[in-house]
């Protein structure tokens, strides 16, 4: 899909925020709600997701939603790195097929990494052990303050 197009209310983050599809949820505010990636490309792969927007990508979101949201994924990162204690974290966000979006509601990634421990391709390794993401979740949910 291109940088241009209609909103499908039928994407899985969508259905994620209507309760029709389950998520290992990490948080939840009045703006944001974040989870596991049942996709993940290291452990503790999280997305944050704006709670009351139909933008596809970052290039279409109001700057009103914007703010709290990034709040949202520095509060979520601070909780992943206080329960992981990744040598690093990549946050991330795409735009676009040709960038590697493939959910069309605006997400960003919160992905730890170590040192010495390669970076798995995104759905390269099959979809995690849903009572591990639940695990996962329920660890870096405990830290965020």
């Amino acid at each position: 899909m291109s940088l241009d197009g209609t909103y499908d209310d039928g994407n899985i983050f969508a259905k994620i925020l209507r309760g029709e599809a389950p998520a290992a949820r990490v948080f939840e505010d009045e703006h944001c709600f974040a989870f596991m990636d049942v996709f993940p490309q290291s452990k503790g792969h999280t997305l944050v997701i704006p709670k009351h927007s139909q933008a596809r990508n970052l290039l279409e979101e109001d700057p009103a939603v914007l703010a709290p949201l990034i709040l949202g994924v520095q509060r979520v990162a601070k909780a992943v790195r206080a329960a992981l204690k990744p040598d690093g974290l990549v946050i991330t966000q795409f735009n676009g097929a040709p960038a590697g979006q493939t959910v069309y509601h605006l997400h960003f990634h919160i992905i730890p990494r170590w040192d010495g421990v390669a970076l798995g391709r995104h759905g390269a390794g099959g979809m995690a052990d849903p009572a591990e993401l639940k695990a996962l979740a329920e660890q870096i949910s405990a830290m965020i303050s």
